[in-house]
């Protein structure tokens, strides 16, 4: 199967080396000049120093040439610029090929998923429209790291197929029928990630980082299962694993927001220092806005919206968020 990946950062490039490994993969980047520098160095300089990538992966900034020819296309190209770029390159992509999305996050406004969006530009088969998502750190991966991932697609023999293009020695594909859960999983943890560095920025410790992934656990779960999404999904790979992974590590630009927010350090600031996109930063309006529409209880999230959109300070709002009404551990499920 021929391969177009969309979207050169460090997520993007990794799973265009994972697919190059079984398939011809082209991997298209937004910039002529990351595309000649990749093409001539084998290495994405600008977001995976260090690491070789595959002899068959080609590279282009052309749209036509990268998903002319493809058999299955995957989309990682930001929230704030998926619908832009996949309208772009929609004349030139085949009819009824699956497509994969790797973005965790929702279309501001609109309030849409990524596979929503999919199924709109393309006029695509829903059941052949999906996402590969999990505990999937970029550096980890390319370095050869023993990890886990989910692809959720509808179409089992469609799942089946794309669970062995992208299966390596130390990256184990899993398939799910429930792609609203995984999807939806994959983009409201981010919003707990940048809760999980506020908590880490002002210097909490291990007792204060597992209450917290645990009940982001719930509020994301609650509100994805408004979503359609099924419950079980949010203790898998999707739900438990992406948080915990995205929640703990420093590599997480998530965190690393949240982290520098609770050490006093100014949105616009920490934002202007990042090459990649924090996801959980735009994510969060979104959440709070569906929340709000499906009236669900989200106060880790609303704490988080008020740092990012009020300028409230992390360390102000603690208290607040710690002496609510007591309740039950499993309300509002």
């Amino acid at each position: 199967m021929q391969v177009a990946v969309i979207g050169a950062g460090s997520w993007g490039t990794t799973v265009a080396a994972l697919a190059a490994a079984h398939s011809p993969t082209t991997l298209w980047a937004r910039r002529p000049e990351l595309a000649e520098s990749m093409a001539a160095t084998r290495e994405n300089g600008d977001y995976l120093p260090g690491f070789a990538l595959p002899d068959d992966l080609s590279f282009t900034a052309d749209l036509e040439q990268a998903v002319a020819e493809a058999e299955v296309l995957v989309m990682g190209v930001p929230s704030h610029g998926f619908r832009q770029v996949l309208r772009e390159a929609a004349p030139f992509v085949r009819s009824g090929i699956p497509v994969l999305s790797l973005t965790k996050g929702i279309e501001q406004g609109t309030l849409t998923r990524m596979t929503q969006i999919v199924i709109e530009e393309l006029d695509a088969a829903p059941h052949r429209v999906g996402v590969l998502t999990g505990p999937n750190l970029a550096g980890e991966v390319v370095a050869g790291q023993p990890t886990a991932t989910v692809i959720a697609v509808e179409d089992e023999w469609e799942g089946n197929r794309l669970q062995q293009l992208f299966m390596g020695p130390t990256f184990r594909v899993y398939t799910n029928p429930d792609v609203v859960g995984c999807e939806s999983a994959g983009a409201l943890k981010n919003v707990m990630a940048v809760a999980a560095g506020m908590a880490h920025g002002l210097g909490y410790g291990d007792n204060s980082m597992a209450t917290l992934i645990t009940r982001g656990l719930a509020e994301l779960t609650r509100l994805g299962m408004t979503m359609g999404g099924n419950p079980m999904t949010f203790a898998g790979l999707a739900g438990m694993g992406d948080l915990v992974a995205t929640c703990i590590s420093p590599k997480s630009r998530n965190r690393t927001v949240g982290a520098a927010l609770g050490a006093g350090r100014s949105l616009a600031e920490i934002t202007g220092e990042m090459n990649m996109v924090a996801e959980g930063v735009k994510t969060t309006e979104a959440v709070l806005a569906l929340a709000a529409a499906a009236e669900v209880e989200m106060p880790i999230a609303a704490m988080v919206g008020a740092v990012l959109y009020e300028g409230r300070k992390p360390q102000d709002i603690v208290a607040g968020l710690m002496g609510r009404p007591a309740k039950a551990e499993l309300h509002g499920f």
